[in-house]
């Protein structure tokens, strides 16, 4: 076992598993305020933050990584913020120093399916640009840090005998509460609205499916007016009031919403019901299988932290670093 150090940086552990989920940190909501700090202050971008074994890393690598995971906006992010994306740079390092000195690597065809899956989410998110050689050899990294962790957990699994403890510890979890299939014909002007319901009353279920697809001006008039299935609580408190007071089959009068006119027909109820165990089998088993490769992934960070020798010097980073205070 090596000796390690720890330099003002306090316990840091968790945020590693973001790689496994996130492509991209999201970005603050709210109003914006100019930092008190500077993230590019260029007399302080050789400092050094982090030393693992031999290999160190600077501040103008941390602003780098800053720049690729949160988008350019990187001045407007919170101390809170930037310090958990501090803590994410170490244990991705971590990873990354651990999986060298295992002798993991990427094969030629490995980078090249990843780069490719990399630029397809790129084009998926409208971005116009291609990833540059920065971010090339940065998502290359994190490729080879998730090759480490997938052969960390490959022998992480959940048995049938877990499944089935867990279902029934959470029974509450899988109750469905009452539920409505609705339809609509949605109109602009209160005149049509009241003519559809006209052609619509006393008519059959196939007699509104018609009527919606000729007139409706909603985004499921294609479907015959079909909305479908809703729970309180999921639709504008104004228009549940109505449907939810429908008998099966039943219309509704000509209801004015900001969206229009609709005329609501109830097409079916539901009552509460528990989901059986063989329909939330695969949910409980991936939640399961989640929790484990989460416990493991935390456990291995705690072994490499006694396992390499270590510096994360917080005070040179540039801006204050907030401790995580849920550690």
């Amino acid at each position: 076992m090596k000796k390690f150090f720890e330099m003002g940086g306090g316990k840091i552990g968790g945020g590693i598993l973001l790689i496994f989920f996130l492509t991209f940190c999201g970005k603050e909501p709210g109003s914006r305020k100019p930092a008190a700090h500077d993230l590019h202050d260029p007399a302080a971008k050789n400092k050094i933050i982090l030393e693992i074994d031999e290999s160190f890393y600077f501040n103008s690598d941390f602003e780098e990584y800053l720049r690729i995971t949160s988008g350019d906006d990187i001045d407007h992010l919170s101390l809170v913020s930037l310090s958990r994306l501090a803590d994410n740079f170490f244990e991705e390092k971590m990873l990354l120093e651990a999986a060298r000195h295992r002798g993991i690597v990427l094969s030629p065809s490995e980078q090249k399916e990843y780069l490719a899956k990399l630029s397809g989410r790129i084009r998926d998110q409208n971005e116009d640009h291609q990833p540059g050689n920065a971010e090339s050899g940065y998502f290359s990294q994190r490729m080879l840090i998730e090759k480490y962790i997938y052969q960390l957990v490959s022998g992480e699994d959940v048995g049938e005998e877990e499944i089935g403890a867990y279902y029934e510890e959470n029974k509450r979890d899988f109750w469905k509460p009452a539920r409505v299939k609705v339809s609509q014909i949605l109109l602009k002007t209160e005149g049509r609205a009241v003519e559809a319901k006209d052609q619509v009353k006393g008519g059959s279920e196939n007699r509104f499916r018609e009527v919606a697809r000729e007139i409706s001006e909603g985004v499921e008039a294609d479907r015959g007016g079909e909305m479908g299935v809703y729970e309180l609580g999921q639709l504008p408190e104004e228009l549940e009031q109505v449907i939810f007071s429908l008998r099966k089959g039943e219309l509704s009068p000509v209801v004015e919403s900001p969206y229009g006119y609709h005329i609501f027909r109830l097409d079916e109820r539901y009552d509460p019901e528990l989901v059986p165990l063989e329909q939330a089998v695969d949910e409980i088993r991936i939640l399961l299988l989640n929790n484990k490769i989460q416990e493991r992934i935390s456990k291995h960070m705690e072994e490499l932290k006694l396992e390499m020798e270590w510096r994360f010097y917080t005070e040179n980073l540039l801006f204050p670093y907030q401790r995580n205070e849920d550690e």
